[in-house]
């Protein structure tokens, strides 16, 4: 019996094994199209569905004969057959261009905007209601805490984008809809997870080591920073690699926030597009290349998650333990 109830234990580890390299796989493979197109200049690329002109050197001689054969007919009023049989292929030479260089920065800098933003609020509350706080406001408060994360985030969009984003325009100036609106909704998403993870692991903290540091005459704030904040770092960290897996992958609010345009942002006030609202618009209607696009989009944010997230737990948590 124990060794069937291991044998469980180790098939339910590896499903989770198993689903992350599926994963991966299938983004590649269907990006792989797209991969042998445009290569790594796809990730510096600002284009979008734009059409460019094709000429390879077979072409480029084809053209260079023709031009010399035509110049024998200058005298003639007529012009050749092959002449504008040539200029009727050329003008057909294009190819359609995706760079995802625009939602790749969109998707970057409104994570950071909300991770700036939630990150000292977050760490505030969860101070307050650990140590500082009434007995009789930390259940409400926490309670109100656990409503916002349960708030849907199509909401948050629809409330942002009415009622936030005109506040955020006449404090910054720009636009409503843009990379700094949706930073600020994406890090009040983000706030309540990265609270209340952070008040639990402040709340493991042993009270005989706040009262040995008290006993020895330390103050309030030094308990916090040289007892709590150490015992706590672990899932401190925990609480921000959460919300920042929650922050790079969220898609509706950002979806009515970010302006959903395929241009580079001069500041942060301007309009732009991410990577899960690139592909929520488009999905629906790509077909070849364009959808091979999308997925290599989906590649890229899938490597940028598993690449920051993995960093910061492998690093940051073993300098911790």
């Amino acid at each position: 019996m124990e060794k069937f109830f291991k044998n469980i234990s180790l098939a339910s580890a590896l499903v989770v094994f198993v689903l992350l390299v599926g994963i991966f796989v299938s983004l590649y493979n269907n990006s792989k199209p797209a991969i042998d197109e445009y290569g790594f200049n796809f990730i510096t690329d600002s284009s979008w569905g734009v059409e460019m002109p094709v000429q390879d050197d077979a072409q480029k001689a084809t053209t260079q004969l023709s031009e010399k054969e035509n110049n024998e007919f200058i005298a003639d009023d007529e012009v050749p057959d092959f002449v504008k049989k040539h200029d009727t292929q050329e003008e057909s030479l294009t190819k359609i261009v995706y760079g995802g260089l625009v939602p790749i920065v969109g998707t970057i800098f409104s994570t950071l905007i909300a991770m700036v933003f939630a990150m000292p609020i977050a760490m505030g509350i969860a101070i307050y209601l650990a140590e500082i706080a009434p007995k009789n406001i930390v259940a409400p408060v926490g309670i109100a805490i656990e409503l916002l994360a349960a708030i849907p985030s199509i909401i948050f969009g629809m409330w942002g984008m009415f009622y936030f984003a005109p506040i955020v325009q006449n404090i910054f100036g720009g636009y409503q809809v843009s990379l700094l609106t949706a930073g600020l909704v994406l890090g009040i998403m983000i706030l309540p997870f990265m609270a209340a993870i952070t008040r639990d692991s402040m709340k493991t903290t042993p009270d005989v080591l706040k009262e040995s540091a008290y006993a020895m005459g330390a103050t309030k704030f030094e308990v916090i920073k040289d007892v709590i904040f150490p015992y706590s770092k672990a899932g401190i960290i925990g609480s921000i690699i959460l919300a920042l897996g929650r922050a790079l992958g969220e898609t509706m609010a950002v979806a009515f926030l970010i302006g959903s345009v395929f241009e580079l942002p001069k500041n942060i006030t301007d309009p732009t597009i991410s990577i899960t609202v690139a592909m929520a618009n488009n999905f629906g209607e790509a077909s070849g290349l364009t959808l091979n696009a999308l997925f290599y989009l989906s590649l890229i944010l899938f490597v940028i998650s598993f690449g920051i997230i993995s960093l910061a737990k492998f690093y940051f948590l073993r300098k911790v333990h």
